[in-house]
């Protein structure tokens, strides 16, 4: 009997705990379910249709990708994306690693330095932007205020579409560079300093220090983070809504942008949709071939 009763609590115990876990999993799950699972699956059936969000879908096909593969904006936007890839990936990782490497470092005011290197992220994309259409004035703003000072006489930056995607980028790097940082100054703690000791004792110097200790050790790091830059600027939206609206003349018009304009202003929610696939795609294949390179590194 007692062997039986203590069966039965342990049974209720076990049943109890389960109840919690599935109680503590429920809410990120039922959010998921709601806010990135159906959507997706909504997409992939909407892609194969002409939907407007008036009037039903209308089961199309392949038209949509067909219409996709010869439209010359989305071409453009793809070309912008790609160009803003390339620049922006390789500086974020230098700045913020850059950064991370002078905060490693010992100071006397090294809390100060921290938060102030912080402060970008924590302002509102509307708040930078509003800032940075400023700073970009060309009669009034700060930057050509700077370049006057040399006696450069500087561009006309969101109306010149030779310009207008280096100050989106600009913008961009001062604003999102910092959650990078921390990663790296996080990874840069984890190093053992015993590693940095044996060196200075072999008579290895602060570059070779860094090349042969710093960046294998935190090579996973570097990774995760260019992985997350490159989902990152494929879908970028905001910078280029707030700065230049796509302009000029699409010099910055970039993927998300131009899906957003076709299905919220167009109302072409399936053509959206295809191309939302399509970017999904590419996200993916850049991102296995980010991971490959990785890898070749370490090995």
């Amino acid at each position: 009997m007692e062997r039986s009763e203590y069966r039965k609590r342990k049974s209720r115990l076990n049943a109890n705990q389960n109840l919690m876990g599935w109680l503590f999993v429920a809410p990120p799950v039922i959010l998921f379910t709601c806010f990135t699972l159906i959507p997706m699956v909504m997409a992939v059936m909407f892609s194969f249709s002409s939907y407007d969000i008036i009037n039903p879908p209308k089961f199309i096909g392949l038209k949509n990708f067909e219409r996709l593969m010869k439209d010359q904006f989305f071409a453009i936007a793809l070309r912008n994306t790609v160009t803003y890839t390339l620049m922006y990936v390789p500086l974020g990782l230098v700045l913020s690693l850059g950064t991370a490497l002078f905060l490693n470092g010992k100071h006397r005011l090294m809390t100060l330095y921290r938060t102030f290197f912080y402060m970008p992220v924590l302002s509102s994309s509307v708040a930078n932007a509003t800032m940075w259409s400023w700073i970009y004035n060309p009669k009034m703003g700060l930057l050509n205020g700077l370049l006057a000072v040399f006696g450069i006489q500087g561009p006309s930056w969101l109306n010149s579409s030779s310009t207008a995607m280096y100050a989106i980028v600009i913008m961009s790097l001062w604003a999102g560079y910092a959650g990078n940082m921390m990663i790296f100054l996080a990874a840069l703690k984890g190093v053992p300093q015993q590693y940095y000791e044996s060196a200075v004792l072999d008579g290895a110097n602060a570059w070779q220090r860094f090349v042969h200790i710093t960046v294998p050790s935190i090579s996973r790091t570097t990774f995760f983070v260019s992985t997350m830059l490159i989902i990152g600027t494929f879908q970028v939206f905001d910078a280029a809504y707030l700065l230049t609206s796509g302009g000029p003349g699409n010099a910055t018009i970039t993927v998300v942008y131009y899906i957003y304009n076709r299905a919220f202003k167009d109302l072409r929610m399936g053509y959206a949709s295809a191309m939302s696939l399509v970017l999904f795609a590419m996200i993916f294949v850049f991102s296995m071939i980010n991971m490959r390179l990785n890898r070749a590194e370490e090995v």
